[in-house]
């Protein structure tokens, strides 16, 4: 799980493996795989990193995948 700010100020609570798109839209829309929309204050490369950096503490610091599967990944596509 990893911590974000809500456009309004609250602090939101994020599970990082339902992330399926982050963009800037100029605000960071957080698309997840159940189709709900999050839009936070951090930048989408600072979600990006608190992501990984999170997948690190558990041992699984993976790309997000973005297509067919890819043992050579070694980072987030961004779409």
């Amino acid at each position: 799980m990893v911590y974000l700010t809500g456009l309004n100020g609250t602090e939101v609570l994020l599970n990082a493996d339902l992330v399926e798109i982050i963009q800037e839209t100029p605000d960071c829309l957080i698309t997840l795989t159940t189709g709900r929309k999050i839009m936070v204050r951090e930048s989408m490369e600072e979600v990006r990193e608190k992501i990984l950096a999170y997948r690190k503490t558990l041992g699984r610091a993976y790309p997000v995948p973005a297509g067919p599967y890819d043992d050579d990944a070694d980072e987030i596509i961004d779409h």
